[in-house]
This record gives C-alpha cells, sequence and structure tokens, in this order.
C-alpha cells in the first residue's frame, strides 16, 4: 500500500554556480506530464545565484525541497538528496542539462509495466527506438559498449530497493564510473527503450567535457578512470566469473584508447601513464587481440603503438 504523501518519484538535481543554465533544467522538470514527484535540489555550496534561484522556485512550487551545504564533490552532494528521498523510483538530472516533457513518464512506465528495478531512455546523442528488457549481465556489456547508453546516471530510473542501498563516493570527480556497474549488477530486470527524454549540454565547464574534447584530458583525470576500471574489472569478474574474460576486454579497450589519443595529440601531462598502460597491453597482448569482441581499429593501434 502507497504510504500517504509518498510520491511516486523522487528527482535529484545537484546544482554548483551554474545561474546562466539552473533555471533551464528546473523548469524541465517542472513541465513534466507526470506530476506524482518531490524534486530535491541539493546546492553545492555555490558561490552564485544558482541556490538563491532554487530558493525561488521552491517558493512557489511545493514540490520543491533545497538543501544548501558546503562545497563537495557530487557524490556527497547527491547522497544529501538521496538521504531525503521518498519516491517508489529516483531519477537524476544535471542542473547544465534538460529533459523531455514526458522524461519522468516514460522512464516510469518502462519501469512499472517491465517490473524492473531500472528503466533506462535515450538521449538527444544516443537514440535508438529499441526496446529491450535485459538481465544484469547483458545490461552490463551494454553499458560498457557505451553506444545506446553511458554511464550518467540522468538517462536512468531506480527502483527504491536499488536506490536505497545506493550512496555515491565522496571523493573523486567522477562518481559515475565508480558506481553505475554496481546497481545495474544488482538489478532483477532492466528495461530500456532508447527514444531520447533528455538532452546533456556539452561544454568546456562539463564535468565529462574530455570525452568530447580529448584535448581537456589530465593526467588526474586518467589516474581516476584507470584507477576505477581496474577496480570494476576485479569487482565484476568475481560476481560474474564466466564473463570475465569480457571485462577485462573493456579494460584493455580502454587502455589502447587513451594510449592513442595521449599520442595523437601530443598529451604530454599523460605520458607516464602512457608508459604504463604500453606495460600493461604488452603484458596480455596475446588475450587482448584473441578477445572476440576485439575492434578492427583496436588490432590497428596496437600495432602502432604498443
Amino acid at each position: 500500500m502507497k504510504e500517504v504523501n509518498k510520491p511516486k518519484i523522487s528527482v535529484i538535481m545537484l546544482t554548483y554556480n551554474r545561474e546562466q543554465l539552473v533555471t533551464r533544467a528546473i523548469e524541465s522538470i517542472l513541465a513534466q506530464t507526470e506530476t506524482d514527484f518531490e524534486f530535491i535540489i541539493v546546492d553545492n555550496g555555490s558561490s552564485d545565484r544558482s541556490g538563491v534561484l532554487a530558493d525561488e522556485y521552491a517558493a512557489r512550487d511545493k514540490r520543491i525541497q533545497v538543501f544548501h551545504r558546503e562545497r563537495g564533490n557530487i557524490g556527497a552532494g547527491r547522497n544529501t538528496g538521496l538521504e531525503a528521498a521518498r519516491g517508489e523510483y529516483t531519477a537524476f538530472i544535471d542542473d547544465d542539462d534538460w529533459a523531455e516533457p514526458d522524461f519522468l513518464e516514460f522512464l516510469y512506465r518502462l519501469a512499472a509495466e517491465n517490473d524492473a528495478d531500472v528503466s533506462i531512455c535515450g538521449a538527444a546523442d544516443k537514440a535508438f527506438d529499441e526496446k529491450k528488457i535485459m538481465g544484469a549481465e547483458e545490461a552490463l556489456i551494454e553499458l560498457m559498449w557505451r553506444k545506446k547508453y553511458n554511464m550518467a546516471f540522468p538517462t536512468k530510473m531506480f527502483s527504491r530497493r536499488l536506490a536505497k542501498k545506493l550512496r555515491f563516493p565522496e571523493e573523486g570527480a567522477y562518481d559515475d564510473i565508480a558506481l553505475m556497474y554496481q546497481l545495474l549488477a544488482e538489478a532483477r530486470r532492466i528495461a530500456y527503450h532508447g527514444l531520447p527524454k533528455y538532452t546533456f549540454y556539452r561544454h568546456e565547464s562539463n564535468n565529462s567535457a574530455w570525452t568530447t574534447n580529448h584535448r581537456l584530458l589530465t593526467a588526474d583525470t586518467l589516474y581516476e578512470y584507470l584507477h576505477a576500471y581496474r577496480v570494476r574489472t576485479k569487482w565484476l569478474s568475481e560476481k560474474f566469473p564466466d564473463r570475465a574474460p569480457t571485462f577485462r576486454y573493456f579494460e584493455w579497450s580502454f587502455m589502447i584508447s587513451m594510449v592513442e589519443k595521449i599520442r595523437r595529440l601530443g598529451l604530454e601531462e599523460c605520458e607516464g601513464q602512457c608508459g604504463e598502460m604500453i606495460k600493461m597491453l604488452q603484458e596480455h597482448r596475446e588475450e587482448f587481440l584473441a578477445a572476440p569482441e576485439l575492434l578492427d581499429f583496436e588490432r590497428e593501434w596496437m600495432e602502432r603503438y604498443v
């Protein structure tokens, strides 16, 4: 039985110094066709008017709660929102993005109609009119290919069963790569329909800007990714031992991709890590080249750089 005043959906948004963009994100949620939601906005220590703007919206719409906290990383801010969330499902939006009007309704129906712990829609840059109902292993492999959906928390909705276990790491800048695979691994069913219901706004101050402009890659970012992928491979290989070779392949695939970019773009800051990745790829050369998932350009890059 549904609890009194318990909303269908908790929407969580972290904001930090986005006064020029945050109103667009807020209004895209307030314009949703599904109206049974709470909107939790966490002001992560903004020094501009982002938090003030959120308070102004909260004064006009009782579904909005605003929490002001001292500056922390993305994970710490999102955890503040999770502590307050009461919904049957939880969704996320970033303060520089926006959602289509039926974003919440689409994801909620997709989850509810398929008894799924996670529902996933497409985005403006990853749109496919394709529907898949997956178990954890299949969803993880799709995640690692990053063709239909990526590691980001927006575009996904999580059941309360998963969300109540969900806590983000409070160190580092890239909480999604450290956590998303664990959530999918614990899901009983994942429902995907790739129609575009969300837009990621790409710009140079975006946390993931380096993924579309590789010249922005830094040694610190690369270190965090390499560490997260090393931990991911170990964790998933222990949970799904039959798929361990596939998980190892994806870690090496990331490495050869980074080696190619560092060498082609002359990213001197990352040269030390480049050498370490080349050494690792040399040690596992035969297994990597024999992987059934290996792509033609990866074989070429191995010949050229390793």
